[in-house]
């Protein structure tokens, strides 16, 4: 599979249909990874409170939008994304948690 135009080289909606679905492919590879590391911290963490940690979480929200606004994306919206994606995250890990010492 060749590599997809930059957005910046785009000059038709097929070149950017393929762009996106090229990145969202990669994107979900990734978060298949970030889950990964959920299940493992499922697994290292001895107590089922420790799974929520809301200083944790406000600072991966903070430091993603921090690194959206470096890369001049829409900080705001990105910090909603992770919001969602860290509220995912820790009821993933809280059923991966409860799997493990069932």
């Amino acid at each position: 599979m060749t590599e997809p135009l930059s957005p910046d080289d785009c000059t038709t909606m097929a070149e950017v249909r393929a762009g996106v679905d090229a990145t969202d492919r990669a994107l979900v590879a990734l978060l298949a990874r970030r889950f990964g590391y959920m299940r493992a911290a499922a697994r290292i963490k001895p107590e089922r409170g420790a799974v929520r940690d809301e200083a944790r979480k406000r600072q991966v929200i903070v430091q993603a939008h921090d690194e959206a606004a470096r890369l001049g994306a829409p900080a705001d919206a990105i910090a909603d994304l992770w919001e969602a994606l860290v509220e995912a995250s820790i009821a993933y890990e809280m059923v991966e948690w409860e799997r493990l010492r069932a």
